[in-house]
């Protein structure tokens, strides 16, 4: 193949472990590396949303913004115990409310549309209705991003046009494979650091729980990155992640979010040196 090659960045789910992302992309743009197709599942999809309309460094800047305003005094995961509770009993499905999150994206974005952004975008949700994986790329970005980012249990099942969607995370926690589909031929990984970390035989009951809840989660992806064409780089960024990280409650602490975007953008720039991309 000759010319420069197709460009993607594949930004997977993890709730605020998904801050990594954004150091990711700051190494990524300041080394000048522009995407020409963006892929994102839940939080990485907000993330890549926002480089998809402004593939330049100053989209990490929008970025920070956003992410300083999550760890602020109004987090979106903001509500106390007895809010969830109390939502929990009246709607049976979900502890928080997705207003906050619409409302930042809507603040944002507006009434931006896949066919308005720069760069090519997609996300990608679980459909309930038919069981299918579904990917967005037409229409309206927020209701999409909304979709892909409904984490089960955490935040209320999404409505587009008449379908109800959770988490993209569900189906495809990092759409490496789509990338390759799609005729990406040099692929940034952006994901939360689950991957780096070799899950070991669970001991104990909730271990059990843990493991099982990894290995669906990791799978596909460990079977796309094998079988990728050899023409297809793959190029899966540090995310200077912890085992800490993994914690069920890390969802909701605010208070690591600036370190997890410093950690991975000094691991992410040392990467890209390394490997002269």
């Amino acid at each position: 193949m000759s010319g420069t090659p197709r460009t993607a960045f594949v930004l997977g789910g993890g709730g605020l472990l998904g801050a990594v992302e954004v150091g990711m992309l700051r190494a990524l743009l300041e080394r000048g590396v522009r995407p020409d197709l963006v892929l994102g599942t839940s939080v990485g999809a907000l993330n890549g949303l926002v480089v998809a309309a402004d593939p330049t460094p100053a989209a990490v800047d929008r970025l920070l913004e956003l992410w300083r305003s999550v760890s602020g005094d109004d987090p979106v995961y903001a509500d106390g115990p007895l809010r969830q509770v109390g939502r929990a009993v009246r709607t049976g499905t979900h502890l928080h409310s997705a207003l906050p999150l619409r409302r930042r994206l809507e603040a944002e974005l507006g009434d931006t549309r896949f066919e308005d952004l720069a760069v090519e975008f997609r996300c990608v949700a679980a459909c309930i209705e038919r069981s299918a994986e579904h990917w967005f790329d037409s229409g309206p970005v927020v209701p999409a991003v909304m979709a892909s980012a409904a984490v089960p249990g955490l935040l209320p099942p999404a409505e587009v046009d008449g379908e109800h969607f959770l988490d993209g995370g569900v189906v495809n926690s990092v759409p490496l494979g789509k990338a390759a589909e799609l005729g990406a031929e040099r692929v940034f990984v952006l994901q939360v650091g689950r991957v780096e970390r070799p899950l070991a035989v669970p001991r104990r009951p909730w271990e059990v729980a843990r493991v099982s809840f990894e290995i669906a989660r990791r799978h596909r992806f460990v079977r796309e990155l094998a079988e990728l064409p050899d023409h297809v780089t793959a190029h899966v960024l540090p995310s200077g992640s912890t085992a800490a990280d993994d914690s069920p409650l890390a969802y909701r602490d605010t208070r690591r979010v600036a370190r997890r975007i410093d950690a991975a953008y000094e691991q992410s720039c040392a990467y890209l040196e390394e490997h002269r991309c």
